[in-house]
């Protein structure tokens, strides 16, 4: 709360050395003989960025690692006692003294009268670290902004170049903000790659890879070495596989034609309608998709199939094994179907702004010669709109592949090697987050699967992405 106060503070203090400096610049462009070199504005911006930049740094790092800096210190000065404890004993402990320096309630852990005292010593030294970091930050923030105002004020003058200094902490802003992207991704792909191996310690990547039964809840473990054929992934890419054809069956020509038709065919007026409405399905978060599933899709595919069922026993589709008795609510058809209908807008939003970044005079070249509008659009505009609508199919499979949600609650949790599109299977996201659900130690082979699962399924998506990719450059044409 007080690191909050101190930059409303800031922000109020950077205004009005802003005002002082643009006005400064302003007198001075008015008095100077010659033209100042940069606006009055860049001059307040300029004084406003050194005055809060460097103290809100300040503030901001407290207020994040200041907990984390506390805790190490006081770790530090523990008792011998406390530091021969375990790992997760000491962490009680040190969590109880935190609580109780800041007058909260701790466990209901015992401790010795030796003990008691060693946690009111260190609850009193979280307490004066504490004080003591607050009053250093603030001092620090107000000098950093009292001595970046007047940095900045200073600069106002007539030849100074205010507007390149600004558009200096832009500069490092933007390069902050990308080494930041590239080390959050690097990050997340060390840790999988990292979890992974110690997971592949335990268990052979052949027969992570291709192995066919998937039950890590009953394997059996002897000094880390896992039962074989508890970790077959393959019945997860089967199921994933299963509901991504589905859902692409649905989505790709559906939106497609919907592409087609909003850019070649519809008016201005219904392109302005039905365009929005149909985007609209974008912005429905993936839980009401599920809800949906189970609760209207699921119940009207299972009474239609098994109404068909009823009728074809001992017929040509009893003899295929296509029905296999009474169908349940949760299928992998349902979840497909759904999972096409969410992924509606996205094949068709991409396919529209491909379709439309076609030139127009390929269109009216192609009508001069008296080919009709359908002719154009099917030898003209879709074959140079390809590349493009292959690339966003592509990216529409890498969407489906990480749907969650939807898969969770229509098409169930039991790992099948089956392209039955009537029964029950999960996915490979679906399994990831039911390992990793509760309270778990990243120490077992069980819960580490989920990495593997998740280096896996990174692996693929982006493959999909670089072929994608590879697609538009190869045979993208360039037109004038």
């Amino acid at each position: 709360m007080l690191t909050f106060i101190a930059l409303l503070v800031l922000v109020a203090f950077s205004g009005a050395v802003y005002a002082l400096a643009r006005r400064r610049a302003g007198a001075l462009a008015l008095a100077a003989a010659s033209p100042i070199n940069s606006r009055p504005v860049h001059h307040g911006a300029y004084a406003a960025v050194w005055t809060a930049v460097p103290a809100a740094l300040v503030l901001l790092f407290t207020g994040l690692l200041g907990d984390r800096v506390e805790e190490t210190l006081v770790s530090a000065r523990l008792p011998e006692a406390v530091r021969a404890m375990e790992a997760a004993e000491r962490q009680v402990f040190l969590d109880d003294a935190i609580s109780l320096a800041r007058g909260k309630a701790r466990s209901e852990t015992p401790y010795p009268a030796d003990l008691q005292v060693a946690l009111d010593q260190a609850a009193g030294e979280v307490r004066a670290l504490e004080s003591r970091m607050r009053a250093f930050s603030l001092a620090a923030a107000a000098v950093l902004a009292l001595a970046g105002a007047a940095w900045g004020l200073s600069r106002v003058r007539a030849p100074f170049r205010a507007r390149e200094g600004v558009e200096r902490w832009l500069q490092a802003l933007l390069l902050a903000c990308s080494v930041t992207a590239v080390f959050t991704t690097v990050g997340i792909v060390a840790s999988l790659v990292w979890e992974s191996w110690r997971f592949f310690q335990s268990v052979p990547p052949q027969a992570f890879l291709f192995g066919l039964e998937w039950d890590p809840q009953s394997a059996m473990y002897a000094d880390q070495v896992v039962s074989e054929g508890a970790f077959g992934a393959i019945p997860l890419f089967a199921g994933t596989f299963l509901i991504m054809l589905i859902a692409m069956l649905v989505a790709a020509p559906v939106g497609l034609f919907a592409a087609i038709y909003l850019s070649e065919y519809a008016s201005a007026r219904t392109r302005a309608i039905v365009k929005p409405l149909l985007e609209v399905l974008a912005g429905v978060p993936t839980v009401v998709y599920g809800f949906f599933a189970a609760l209207t899709v699921g119940p009207l595919f299972r009474a239609g199939f098994n109404a068909i069922g009823a009728q074809l026993v001992g017929g040509p589709l009893n003899e295929l094994g296509l029905y296999l008795g009474e169908v349940q609510n949760q299928m992998a058809l349902v979840a497909g179907a759904v999972m096409g209908v969410m992924l509606i807008p996205f094949v068709s939003s991409l396919s529209d702004d491909i379709i439309n970044a076609v030139p127009q005079s390929l269109r009216d070249g192609s009508l001069a010669m008296g080919a009709t509008r359908s002719e154009t659009v099917k030898k003209v505009v879709l074959p140079a709109a390809l590349p493009g609508v292959m690339a966003a199919m592509l990216l529409a499979v890498s969407r489906a592949v990480g749907e969650t949600m939807i898969v969770t609650m229509a098409a169930g949790l039991q790992a099948k090697t089956t392209l039955n599109p009537l029964e029950t299977v999960t996915t490979v996201t679906v399994q990831i987050v039911t390992l990793l659900t509760g309270d778990q130690e990243f120490d077992s082979p069980r819960t580490l699967s989920a990495f593997g699962l998740g280096l896996t399924l990174f692996a693929v998506t982006l493959m999909l992405n670089v072929v994608a990719l590879r697609i538009v450059q190869k045979y993208r044409e360039q037109y004038d």
